[in-house]
């Protein structure tokens, strides 16, 4: 694609933001399924012995090596799914509420705007996720009893009710929320740095997306640790707690549960993107 083609791309159109959102959102899940794996094991605070690891290359060799070639990817079918609509509702609003909210057609030069269209955007595409990252985190976890992502989305229903696929929900909006509004906001400032008249600019689209990627992954990694716990609910765990409630429920919970187990520290394990 050249400059003058570009250039006449729609900036506009709703069904264009929708399905470019959506295949993005189902490459990027794709492409980083096999490290998400990794993060999720990492974050356990009671790992079984063969699946602790010193660190993500050791992470990925042990599970290929004792677990076979596509342990990494088990559990891709959920996010596949739902990755999608989830993204598609989320680029599609942020895209309208950035230009209502700031008050021009392009949305551009006003980070509040960006940063509270990310946040709104993100609503609507948790809402569509969270149940897909119930599945996929306990099909990822070591020694997963289910068979499929249809077995253990059938069998977390039946034991455990369909308020289990969004026990996280508020914990991964209490993430994700603030995680895009950094998200965004990071990007348009390097942005405006790097490719300021916004010309067709791969390599600046990839620096800025990087940086604030990091940058918001790190902002809210304590909170992702948190939202591991509730969507695996390791029986581990429950079990060396020893309380009446079947489940770990709620954000103060789940964090106060992280610290009893790992300290400070247990908040900071493996810094990532969420997904």
């Amino acid at each position: 694609m050249d400059f003058d083609d570009y250039e006449t791309l729609p900036t506009s159109s709703t069904a264009t933001h929708m399905v470019a959102g959506s295949f993005a959102g189902i490459m990027e899940h794709c492409i980083m399924y096999p490290v998400d794996s990794v993060k999720t094991r990492m974050q356990s605070l009671k790992p079984h012995p063969k699946a602790k690891y010193r660190n993500i290359p050791e992470a990925f060799s042990k599970m290929i090596r004792n677990e076979g070639l596509l342990r990494p990817v088990r559990g891709i079918p959920a996010v596949m799914l739902a990755a999608g609509p989830a993204h598609a509702l989320h680029f599609s609003c942020y895209e309208k509420l950035k230009r209502i909210l700031s008050g021009n057609e392009t949305g551009i030069g006003n980070p509040l705007a960006q940063g509270a269209a990310g946040a709104m955007s993100t609503v609507l595409h948790d809402a569509v996720m969270n149940p897909a990252e119930v599945v996929k985190q306990r099909m990822q976890m070591y020694g997963s009893p289910y068979r499929t992502c249809l077995d253990c989305f059938t069998k977390v229903i039946r034991s455990e009710g369909v308020r289990a696929l969004y026990r996280s929900y508020t914990t991964q909006l209490t993430m994700n929320v603030p995680f895009q509004s950094v998200h965004f906001m990071t990007y348009e400032f390097c942005q405006d740095l790097t490719n300021h008249k916004r010309t067709y600019n791969p390599m600046a689209h990839m620096l800025s997306g990087a940086v604030s990627g990091a940058v918001a992954a790190a902002v809210t990694n304590p909170l992702d640790v948190c939202k591991t716990l509730l969507n695996t609910q390791e029986q581990q765990v429950l079990n060396s707690l020893k309380i009446k409630e079947a489940h770990i429920t709620g954000l103060i919970n789940a964090a106060s549960t992280v610290y009893r187990f790992s300290g400070f520290k247990g908040y900071f394990r493996v810094s990532s993107s969420p997904t």
